[in-house]
């Protein structure tokens, strides 16, 4: 019993790294979510720059905590051919904005009020973050989010913004 129990969790947790291994290899689904100011953003405008894709949602802890890391990282690397999507899960985007304006943010804050891409991307936990590459490819993928991570991403950016 505990042998068959062993080999369904291996499995199981072989087959999300499967998935993660492709994930990071494909072509980034394309999509285009409304912004907290109203314009449609789409990711192919975006096209031949580097995009980070975070998906978040304000009663995520380390969403909150991530999100002025982000911005930093936006900052910095933004006149280099980086650019930022941070793609808000939840159903409701006056709360999100509420939250905002006291969290402000430079980069652009999308709607996914309907999951559309989320599911598109298999979010399954939060904060998600999937680096693009240039030529349109997901290079990086990140579940979850712990102080420190944010050197990841600055290196991951790095190395694809000289490529």
């Amino acid at each position: 019993m505990l042998r068959a129990f062993s080999v369904i969790v291996l499995s199981a947790l072989l087959a999300s790294l499967a998935w993660a291994a492709d994930a990071v290899k494909g072509p980034a689904p394309g999509f285009a979510l409304q912004s907290r100011d109203g314009s449609k953003v789409s990711l192919a405008e975006f096209k031949g720059e580097v995009v980070m894709i975070n998906f978040w949602a304000t009663w995520c802890v380390p969403c909150r905590a991530e999100m002025p890391k982000l911005e930093a990282l936006s900052q910095r690397y933004n006149k280099l051919g980086f650019k930022l999507l941070a793609v808000n899960v939840e159903n409701n985007p006056d709360g999100v904005k509420k939250w905002l304006a006291e969290t402000p943010v430079s980069f652009p804050v999308l709607f996914d009020t309907k999951s559309e891409v989320s599911k598109l991307y298999k979010v399954e936990t939060m904060p998600t973050t999937v680096i693009v590459a240039k030529d349109g490819t997901m290079r990086y993928l990140h579940h979850g989010y712990q102080a420190g991570y944010e050197n990841d991403y600055q290196t991951e950016v790095r190395t694809l913004l000289r490529e």
